[in-house]
């Protein structure tokens, strides 16, 4: 979502001086939108944009945090159904309905399906040490 608002070259142009100041793997990484272990919180966000969720997490290393990257989903649901039939009525029958049906498409609140396709998780440290990526 905010990843998807600026492109790699402007979040570049933004932050121009310290960009010339990185290394040169770090910025070929970069300029390719991806991301590294050691990597700076801002490296990150130059090379991925702002993350669309943040949080923290506790395990028995320490407390890490943790930023989502999302993407619009392409996957479609579909579903069958058959309505049934029936009766009632004060001394005569009165039948229901049988019906079939079919439906396709995304869902969401908002009639759009994010799904997670990045994370990108910081150590005690504040620099990249794990990096989770979806593939399809």
């Amino acid at each position: 979502m905010a990843a998807g608002c600026s492109t790699v070259d402007t979040r570049i142009a933004q932050d121009r001086t310290a960009f010339n100041n990185w290394p040169p793997p770090v910025q070929d990484k970069v300029v390719a939108g991806q991301v590294a272990i050691g990597f700076t919180p801002e490296q990150v966000q130059v090379a991925l944009g702002r993350p669309d969720r943040v949080w923290m997490r506790t395990s028995h290393d320490g407390t890490s945090q943790v930023w989502s990257y999302l993407e619009p989903s392409t996957d479609l649901d579909g579903g069958f159904g058959y309505g049934g039939w029936g009766y009632g009525g004060w001394g005569w029958h009165r039948w229901g309905w049988r019906g079939y049906g079919y439906g396709l498409g995304y869902g969401g609140w908002d009639n759009t399906y994010w799904t997670e396709r990045t994370r990108v998780i910081f150590d005690a440290s504040g620099h990249v040490s794990q990096i989770e990526s979806i593939t399809h």
